[in-house]
Parts: structure tokens; sequence; C-alpha cells
């Protein structure tokens, strides 16, 4: 019978040593052959935040349509870099050395702000108030909303960023940046994502930079390892099946436990949620 660490594992697709050119082309692959499969799709579209994980999938989606452009011969592959702040990003140099790396054919800037403050000013006029957390939340889910809509009008697939260090605990909006159509580093985790940045020469500020939801008025830039209780040296560690401290075992499986409902699609009377 296997552990609960070896049952996530398995769920998660994780190896414990990966060659990083060889996951590079898998991915770049992975999203060819969904493009195939879906010939009216031209463009990708992806939210670019300036952290590690969209500067990874934006350099992955900008290589997959340059090689989509030359097998086909047709141009109008192309992929589509959103960014999407809310006000001012406080690391809005950050996005742009990532901009500079992805090379993205188009870059679009969709200010989510004042639909955001909108939705917010509507709760409160209906008697409703908003804590600081859940309007991190809107803003996650406007942030796709926005994507979708232009993935919508351009013919494109959404893609995401999650990956197997954010898949176990959770660490994602659920209908917000946990709502994609591709997940290209779903099997990979923190650590690796980092190799495959490195072996595409990108530059190490990007993938040495402290991982924030950056979601928070409150608490602007907390970092990620601060909220979990957790570090991603240790969530790696355990997703390769290595041995980790008690404490933090528990709090990883914890995590996984009580996020499970956002790793499900929608409950039907066939499922076996009490589980």
């Amino acid at each position: 019978m296997m552990t609960l660490q070896e049952e996530i594992i398995k769920e998660l697709g994780v190896q414990p040593v990966i060659e990083p050119k060889l996951e590079i082309k898998k991915s770049i692959e992975f999203i060819k052959a969904y493009l195939y499969a879906n010939l009216a799709m031209k463009r990708l579209v992806l939210g670019i935040s300036g952290g590690q994980d969209s500067t990874l999938v934006g350099r992955l989606a900008q290589l997959s349509m340059e090689e989509m452009r030359l097998e086909t011969g047709d141009s109008s592959y192309r992929f589509l870099a959103i960014r999407l702040p809310y006000g001012e990003q406080v690391d809005e140099e950050d996005a742009k050395t990532a901009l500079k790396f992805i090379q993205a054919d188009e870059c679009l800037v969709v200010n989510i702000k004042q639909p955001v403050d909108a939705q917010i000013d509507s709760l409160r006029v209906a008697g409703v108030k908003v804590s600081d957390f859940v309007k991190g939340n809107i803003k996650a889910r406007q942030r796709m909303i926005t994507q979708y809509a232009i993935a919508g009008e351009r013919s494109g697939v959404v893609l995401g960023t999650d990956h197997a260090a954010e898949n176990i605990t959770g660490f994602f909006t659920k209908y917000g940046d946990g709502g994609a159509d591709l997940l290209p580093l779903f099997r990979l985790n923190k650590r690796q994502g980092k190799a495959l940045l490195k072996v595409l020469g990108a530059d190490s500020a990007i993938y040495t930079k402290t991982p924030t939801a950056d979601l928070e008025d409150e608490r602007p830039g907390v970092a990620d390892e601060l909220t979990l209780g957790v570090t991603y040296e240790e969530i790696d560690d355990y997703t390769e099946g290595k041995e980790v401290s008690p404490t933090s075992k528990e709090v990883i499986e914890n995590w996984w436990k009580k996020t499970q409902h956002k790793r499900h699609l929608p409950v039907t009377i066939f499922d076996d949620f009490w589980k």
C-alpha cells in the first residue's frame, strides 16, 4: 500500500531527477500538440507577473509559436503576453526584465484596478464587506477573466503556470490563476522550473527572486513561504520522494488535504467527494 507521499507524487507526476533540455522539449511539444489538435486556435495567451513561473511558461510559449510558424508556414500563430497590474505594480522592473527575456510576439497591458474596485463597490452597496484576502482573490479572477476575453477575441488558448509545488499546497485561486486551458509546467516542481530557466538563459534575478502571489494590499509582496509555513526546498524534496522533517511533512500534507477541492472540477452527485 502506498504512503500518502507516494500517492501525491504519482498524481503530480514529479520525477526525482530531470534533464532540463528534455523537459523544455516536452513542454513545447505538448503545447504544439494541443494546437495541432485544435487548428482553429492560433494564439497563446498568458498573464506575465515578472515571477519565475510566468516567465518560464512565457518563454516556452514563444518558442512553441516560433516552431509552429516554421512547421506550418502560417504566420498567424502568435504568443500574446498580457501584463495585468492592479494600479501600479511595485516590481514593475521585474516584469520588464521577464518580458525582455520572453521576447513575446505581442505584449498587451490591461490594468485591472477599475473593474476590481467596481466589483468591491458593488458588493459594499449590497451590504457585503470584502476583506483584503477576498479582494486578492477577486484580483486573480479578474486577471483570468481578462485573459479569456482576449483569448476569445483572438482565437486563443489560455496558458496556466501551475506546477507541482503550487499544486500540492493548493496555492492558487480557484477559478482565478487556477483556471486555464493548458498547464505546461505540470509535473515539475519549483527547483526544476529554475533549472529550465537556467538552460534557457534567463537572468538569474528572475529565478532567485522571492516567490510571492502579491494579491493582498495590506501585505504587499508577502513571501509565499511565509504564508505556507514551509519552504519551497522542503516542498520540492517532498515531491521528489525525499525525507523532510516531520513538521514540514505534516504541513505539506495538511495543505494537500484541505485544498483538494481546488484540484477538482465542479462536484456532481457521482463524485465520492466525502472520501
